[in-house]
């Protein structure tokens, strides 16, 4: 039987070289859907059993990291391999924290997200490389626990994610059909319960707690 994908990445070249990779590869992989953002990727799992996840870590919408989280709510047995152009170890570290089984840089070979897919599919890790160094290094060390991220309500995390990826109020309110007036009473809040005062540390918190990815 052929192990079916789920593609997640923002990015449609990447899906369409990704999807093609994988259907020439001796019919073994079978892409039952592709998402271009997190929250499109919740939706794919309800709608479609898939054996692997591939997900992106900088997506609109719902980020990678986040989404993995929920997708484990939607489908408790997910099996995630990330391929992210990020190979820090916070990006990494995060990411399997949230649920990810394998992890793959965009900048690796075919081979590596194919023997990726593999292991994860049967039950298995896969991480090469320098991402190999960081399990070494013992980076799943138990977190500091975030004091102020769960002040947040859901609609308020989202608005930050999109603050920190630079959009625009307007371009805010716009995507979540709001008022202007109202984006800003949420940016205000935010500020408030994170106890932050400038944009420029509204960003930098955003980027630090894994809440937006640039």
């Amino acid at each position: 039987m052929k192990t079916k994908i789920v593609l997640a990445d923002d990015h449609t070249l990447v899906r369409e070289g990704v999807r093609m990779m994988l259907e020439s590869s001796q019919k073994e992989f079978d892409v039952v859907a592709e998402c271009s953002n997190g929250q499109e990727l919740l939706e794919c799992a309800k709608k479609h059993k898939a054996d692997v996840y591939i997900v992106d870590l900088s997506m609109p919408v719902l980020n990678g990291v986040e989404a993995i989280a929920k997708l484990h709510k939607v489908d408790p047995q997910a099996k995630v391999v990330v391929l992210s152009m990020y190979d820090d170890r916070i990006s990494v570290e995060r990411a399997l924290k949230a649920g990810a089984r394998g992890y793959v840089v965009k900048v690796s070979s075919a081979d590596e997200l194919l023997d990726a897919i593999r292991e994860v599919a049967a039950g298995r890790f896969y991480f090469g490389g320098k991402i190999s160094k960081f399990l070494v290094q013992g980076f799943l060390e138990k977190d500091v626990p975030r004091k102020h991220t769960s002040r947040l309500t859901p609609k308020e995390k989202a608005i930050l994610q999109l603050i920190a990826e630079g959009y625009s109020s307007k371009q805010i309110a716009k995507h979540f059909t709001l008022s202007l007036n109202t984006i800003h009473v949420h940016r205000n809040n935010i500020m408030r319960k994170l106890g932050i005062h400038k944009q420029a540390e509204l960003v930098r918190y955003a980027l630090k707690e894994g809440i937006a990815q640039l």
